[in-house]
C-alpha cells in the first residue's frame, strides 16, 4: 500500500510540474507573438525605417524564435500534463489527433509562414517594410495566430460572436502595445536621434493609447463571460488571479500615464538637444519599467489560460 500511495504522490508532482511547464510555455508563446507581431506592426505602422536597424529586426526575430518554442513546447507539455506518457513522437501523435492538437498545429504552420514573413524583411530591411506586400502578409500571419491561439483559451467554447472579437481585440491591442515598447527600448531609444524621437514617440504614445482602451474593453468582456458575477470574481482562484492581472496592469498605466507626461514636458527638449543622454534616459527608466511590468500581465493571463473559472 505504501508504495501505491508514493507513485499516486508522484504522479501529482509530475502532473504539477507539467502544469507549471505548460504556464511557462504559453507564457513564451504570448512573448513571441507580442514581439513578432507588436514588433512588425510597429515597424509597419509607425517605422518603416527601422526594417532597416539591426535591433528592431532582432526583436521581431526573437519573437518568432519565441513563438515556434513556445508552440512546440505547449504541444509536448498538453500530452504530459493530460497523463499521456513519456516525451517523444506517439505523446505527440495523440496530442495532434484532438482538437486542441489541431488548432496548435495550425499555430506551428503559422509560425512556419511567419518565417517567410520575416526572412523578407531580414533580406530586403526597409523595402520590404515599405511594401504593401510585406505588410498584408504579416497582418494576415497575425491575425490568423491571434484567432488560433484564441482557440486554445477559455473562449474557444463560447461560440459567442462578441466574446471571440473581444479576444482577438484583447490579444491584438497587447501584441501592438508590448511589441512596439520593446521596439522603443530596444530600436528607437538608443539611438537618442532627435529628429526620429520627435517623429516616433508621440506616434506610439497614440497607438499605445488605443491599444490599452482596446485591451481594457475587451478584457472587461471576456472578464464578464469567464465569471458572470463580482462573487466568482472575489471566491475563486481565477477570479483573485484576474484581480491580481489587473492591479498590475492599472500599475503599468500609472508608469505609462507618468512617462506619456514626461514625454509632453521633455521630447522637445529632448530634440533642442539634439537627442542629449541625460535628457533621454528618464524615458528609457521608465519604458524599461512599463516592460518589465506588462511581463508581469502576461504571466498572469498565462496562468489564467490554466485555470479554470469555476474554481
Amino acid at each position: 500500500m505504501p508504495d501505491r500511495h508514493h507513485h499516486d504522490h508522484h504522479d501529482a508532482v509530475s502532473v504539477d510540474a507539467a502544469r507549471s511547464w505548460y504556464v511557462l510555455a504559453r507564457l513564451v508563446d504570448y512573448l513571441g507573438i507580442a514581439l513578432f507581431l507588436g514588433g512588425s506592426g510597429f515597424v509597419a505602422l509607425l517605422w518603416p525605417a527601422g526594417g532597416g536597424v539591426r535591433a528592431a529586426r532582432r526583436v521581431i526575430t526573437t519573437g518568432w524564435l519565441l513563438g515556434v518554442a513556445g508552440a512546440i513546447a505547449t504541444v509536448v507539455l498538453e500530452g504530459v500534463w493530460a497523463g499521456g506518457g513519456p516525451i517523444g513522437w506517439p505523446l505527440v501523435a495523440t496530442v495532434l489527433a484532438t482538437d486542441f492538437g489541431r488548432v496548435w498545429l495550425s499555430i506551428a504552420l503559422l509560425w512556419l509562414l511567419g518565417g517567410v514573413v520575416l526572412a523578407d524583411l531580414l533580406q530586403r530591411k526597409e523595402n520590404a517594410a515599405r511594401s504593401t506586400a510585406w505588410r498584408i502578409g504579416a497582418l494576415a500571419v497575425g491575425l490568423g495566430l491571434l484567432r488560433a491561439v484564441g482557440l486554445t483559451g477559455h473562449t474557444s467554447d463560447a461560440g459567442a460572436v462578441l466574446v471571440e472579437l473581444a479576444d482577438l481585440v484583447h490579444l491584438l491591442g497587447m501584441a501592438l502595445w508590448i511589441g512596439g515598447l520593446v521596439v522603443l527600448l530596444f530600436g528607437v531609444l538608443p539611438r537618442r536621434r532627435p529628429d526620429e524621437l520627435a517623429r516616433v514617440i508621440p506616434r506610439y504614445s497614440r497607438l499605445a493609447m488605443v491599444s490599452v482602451a482596446a485591451v481594457v474593453a475587451a478584457g472587461v468582456v471576456l472578464a464578464w463571460h469567464s465569471l458572470g458575477s463580482v462573487d466568482a470574481l472575489l471566491g475563486t482562484d481565477y477570479g483573485r488571479i484576474l484581480l491580481v492581472k489587473v492591479g498590475v496592469l492599472a500599475l503599468v498605466l500609472a508608469a505609462a500615464q507618468a512617462s506619456k507626461a514626461w514625454v509632453g514636458r521633455r521630447l522637445d527638449f529632448a530634440v533642442v538637444l539634439r537627442g542629449d543622454v541625460r535628457t533621454v534616459r528618464p524615458f528609457i527608466y521608465s519604458v524599461t519599467a512599463e516592460t518589465v511590468l506588462v511581463v508581469f500581465v502576461l504571466v498572469a493571463a498565462s496562468v489564467l489560460v490554466t485555470a479554470s473559472p469555476g474554481r
